[in-house]
């Protein structure tokens, strides 16, 4: 019995002294720019930094987000992440980037980030955005050029574009590794008829009039 006691108050401390949030840890210098990869002589969570006589301002530009991606495809959309690997001034910043361009009737298939939430920022066009909480509830909105739209963290979100013509948004992930989980990619081929019938239930969705929080089941389970 006493060991029990001593066990659970270790383990209920282990609990109140575990950092309150798992997302990046802040950075602890003003930055830290990503080494190149012949520098790098020892692997963790993140990568090392530049020496600080050697950062430059074009660390901290990128031309990655300039230009759309390729939309034919059955999707008829390109999604575009930056993360610290490929800009290095983003390292140790907790955050990363993404361009997202639709074409008429395009759509981007349902998707989550484990490590990240998405705040997206429609530029031009105009999209059909939402996201389904754990309990299948949707939340759903139509947005226009200039309006943002949240995609929490690790819940399965999804984009449309519900215009005649390209839509084009820019989001920022509070992770500078957010990772994506692609519901069909993950279990079928981008090609299959299993993927192509989820894009043909997704498309439903344009001319759906949801109000806001309205419970609806999955779209790839009805």
């Amino acid at each position: 019995m006493k060991l029990f006691t001593v066990m659970f108050s270790y383990l209920l401390l282990l609990g109140l002294y575990t950092p309150p949030s798992l997302s990046d840890s802040p950075p602890l210098q003003d930055m830290c720019p990503m080494a190149p990869q012949d520098e790098r002589k020892l692997f963790m969570n993140g990568y090392l930094c530049k020496h600080p006589s050697t950062i430059l301002a074009s660390d901290f530009k990128t031309l990655l987000l300039n230009h759309a991606g390729k939309l034919d495809n059955m999707v008829r959309s390109s999604a575009n992440i930056v993360t610290a690997a490929e800009f290095p001034g983003l390292n140790t910043l907790g955050m990363s980037m993404a361009r997202t361009d639709i074409d008429s009737y395009g759509i981007v298939l349902p998707h989550s980030h484990p490590r990240a939430s998405e705040m997206m920022f429609v530029h031009d066009g105009s999209v059909l955005a939402g996201f389904f909480d754990t309990t299948g509830k949707l939340f759903q909105k139509r947005l226009c050029e200039g309006d943002v739209f949240i995609f929490p963290r690790g819940l399965v979100h999804f984009i449309m574009n519900y215009g005649l013509r390209l839509a084009t948004t820019f989001s920022v992930l509070n992770s500078q590794n957010p990772g994506v989980v692609g519901i069909t990619h993950a279990m079928f081929a981008p090609d299959s008829d299993v993927a192509e019938g989820l894009v043909a239930r997704m498309m439903k969705f344009r001319e759906m009039e949801i109000s806001d929080n309205k419970t609806t089941d999955f779209p790839w389970t009805s």
